[in-house]
């Protein structure tokens, strides 16, 4: 890094999918314990960060999201200064969020614009910071949060925080079916319990065997609650596997449902599908640790 002064950077923020997750006891703290595999894909959100003097502020045009304190980039911001040994509210710091990621869907988009306004205000506020601190303090802001921080494939248990690297899934295009309406965290792990189905006992030791060359084998435990009480999941679904999707189900709490397809050609054929049936679909594709560095990387704009 030059003697320039920051004045300005940009960093993108890449959403993921759940491939699998299971559902186990509710926990002391109010979580549920989970197991679940955890893949980056290319679509992302832009946060634009200016370094001025003045409060911390978090803006975004988009509808549903929140601004200022009530953003998960704030309350990141917030954490980073605490532990930099700062006083007081953040400053010195404006961030525009450009969205892309569907709110309210399972995709991560809070938790991943979270972890790249940590890497980027760190480069603004204290370039030679540890990653590896950076990391413990993104678990403090919210339980994806870490992941985003390394990206790819990864196994993720406790509420979680706790990850562990996988082989890297070969790369898949993915369709995401959007339907018109979301679904917060709450409420879906609230319906898990609300079934009967909040006494399993702990969460499965790991995913299922064979589940790269049956993708079949891989299942979202919080799939049935939601689609009770939203059955356009299920027939979301259903037109995702009739394109010829390897593996369709809800990403995480929902809503969104999206497909694996092997070819780009099925992928775009299974986006018009949806698209007839008059719900929104993107095409993007999964990326591994090595891409998902890439495209989240810190830049420096001015």
């Amino acid at each position: 890094m030059s003697g320039r002064r920051v004045r300005r950077v940009r960093v993108r923020a890449p959403a993921k999918i759940n491939l699998d997750l299971r559902v186990g006891r509710r926990r002391a703290d109010g979580f549920h314990e989970v197991a679940t595999i955890l893949q980056s894909i290319a679509l992302h959100d832009t946060l634009s960060i200016t370094v001025r003097r003045g409060p911390l502020t978090v803006r975004c045009a988009a509808s549903r999201v929140p601004a200022g304190r009530e953003n998960l980039v704030w309350a990141a911001g917030a954490a980073l200064w605490r532990a930099l040994g700062r006083a007081g509210d953040p400053s010195g710091a404006a961030v525009v969020i450009r969205k892309r990621i569907p709110t309210a869907a399972g995709l991560g988009g809070a938790s991943s614009d979270a972890a790249s306004a940590l890497r980027a205000l760190q480069f603004c506020w204290a370039p030679l910071g540890s990653p590896r601190r950076l990391e413990d303090l993104a678990a403090t802001v919210g339980s994806d949060v870490p992941f985003f921080l390394r990206g790819g494939t990864l196994r993720a248990t406790g509420r979680g925080e706790r990850l562990r690297r996988l082989r890297a899934l070969p790369r898949h295009w993915v369709v995401l079916a959007v339907p018109d309406f979301g679904v917060s965290t709450a409420d879906a792990y609230g319906w898990w319990d609300l079934d009967g189905r909040g006494d399993a006992s702990c969460a499965p030791a790991g995913p299922p065997r064979g589940w790269r060359r049956d993708p079949s084998r891989l299942r979202n435990d919080l799939e049935a609650p939601v689609a009770r009480r939203h059955p356009e999941i299920r027939d979301l679904a259903a037109r995702l596997q009739a394109a010829g999707a390897l593996h369709a189900a809800l990403t995480g709490s929902g809503s969104v449902v999206f497909g694996l397809f092997g070819s780009r050609v099925r992928a775009i054929e299974a986006c018009g599908l949806v698209r007839a049936a008059g719900r929104r679909a993107h095409l993007t594709r999964t990326i591994d640790a090595v891409a998902c560095a890439r495209l989240a990387a810190v830049a420096r704009i001015n």
